[in-house]
């Protein structure tokens, strides 16, 4: 993601809220829904703000709202009106300064864009996309994107859902800002795994006409909290696609803000499981270490590589007689991530409403501690 284009400094002093110089009514009300649109509350002035606080002929607070003004130099982002763009040449020379106009066929306008050292000239509504995409950046601020971990089942039945909420569940418990996506809409839903179908918020059906940029702190917001992380599930109702663009609007804005995204993912890779495969860092297989679950979550493999940039897997318990986990690691093709054993009374404190990985003494637990200790502390984010 890109940063706040103003730098560091600019980006604290101006509290992520852009700097708007115009007299344009109709100019303004494009640029107010288009910052409404990227989660800002931009500042107003006429002409450039004499010095950061002070003010300028918009009143202490210029057309902003409360909050008090901010500096030429110090906004994280300085959209100017063309109409105000001569009335502008005078001030110091910055980064991310944009020229914006609804009507720019005058073949001046990139002279001004010089004289005042935008770094683009932007005409709505064709640049729409582009600059909410630039006040979003700093609005959100520059940082690492999340760790995003899917996980999959290689066969039914195999366990995928419970690792990928313990994961989830032990890297909140860590104070990772963690959120657990459910990828599946057969599965049963994780907000029920974690206890809290009840719980408020928005579910993926919610989501599906969503398209283009997402604000990240809005999508987290919206979601439900449980067990100190959010999770994105499904409803109750009928619906059980969601567009790709849409999923691919939500995954992206979820890894923004950085932290740890886990991904519950179907067995059955389709354009929508595809956009979701292309943002993961790893995907961790789950498979029981037989033969027959081996030549299942081979297909599964097939699929999920075609797209996935890291496949890895998991071998859950082993049956008498059954592969050990190099054997399932080596027949699939794919570096082996670990082995989790079967815990005995799992399912039992599920049905009470514990979810997996809750219990810190457990197996599950302990696979989750010793995967994030490693993957969190990689130099890289996921560990070789």
């Amino acid at each position: 993601m890109v940063g706040g284009v103003g730098g560091t400094s600019a980006g604290a002093a101006g509290g992520g809220r852009p700097l708007i110089i115009t007299e344009d009514p109709l100019l303004l009300d494009d640029l107010l829904r288009l910052c409404a649109a990227a989660g800002a509350e931009p500042h107003v002035h006429h002409e450039v703000p004499e010095q950061d606080g002070a003010g300028g002929p918009g009143g202490p607070e210029g057309l902003g709202g409360p909050g008090g003004s901010v500096g030429w130099e110090s906004a994280p982002l300085v959209l100017v009106g063309d109409d105000a763009a001569r009335r502008v040449r005078g001030a110091p020379r910055r980064d991310g300064v944009f020229l914006v106009g609804r009507d720019l066929d005058d073949p001046l306008v990139w002279q001004r864009a010089v004289e005042i050292g935008a770094e683009e000239v932007l005409r709505l509504p064709d640049a729409e996309s582009r600059l909410v995409d630039r006040i979003a950046d700093v609005v959100e601020g520059a940082g690492r994107p999340a760790l995003a971990v899917g996980v999959i089942g290689g066969s039914g039945g195999a366990g995928a859902s419970t690792l990928a909420c313990a994961l989830a569940v032990r890297a909140a418990r860590t104070g990772e800002r963690t959120i657990l996506i459910d990828g599946d809409p057969l599965g049963g839903g994780m907000d029920v795994l974690l206890g809290g179908e009840g719980a408020e918020g928005l579910r993926w059906p919610d989501f599906a006409a969503s398209r283009g940029r997402m604000g990240a702190g809005a999508l987290e917001e919206s979601l439900p909290e449980l067990h100190a992380l959010r999770v994105l599930s499904w409803d109750r109702g009928d619906r059980v696609v969601v567009p790709p663009a849409a999923m691919r609007s939500v995954v992206s804005a979820a890894r923004r803000r950085g932290g740890v995204v886990v991904v519950d993912l179907p067995r059955r890779v389709d354009e929508g499981v595809a956009e979701v495969l292309a943002q993961l860092d790893l995907v961790l297989m789950v498979v029981p270490g037989e033969l027959r679950a081996v030549a299942a979550a081979g297909r599964v493999a097939a699929g999920v590589r075609m797209v996935a940039r890291d496949v890895r897997v998991v071998v859950r318990g082993r049956c008498p007689g059954g592969l050990d986990p190099e054997a399932v690691a080596a027949l699939l093709g794919a570096p082996l991530a670990g082995e989790v054993p079967v815990e005995v009374g799992l399912p039992g404190r599920v049905a009470e409403g514990e979810p997996p990985g809750a219990q810190g003494r457990g197996a599950l637990a302990r696979f989750c501690d010793g995967f994030w200790q490693r993957a969190l502390g990689s130099a890289q984010g996921v560990p070789a």
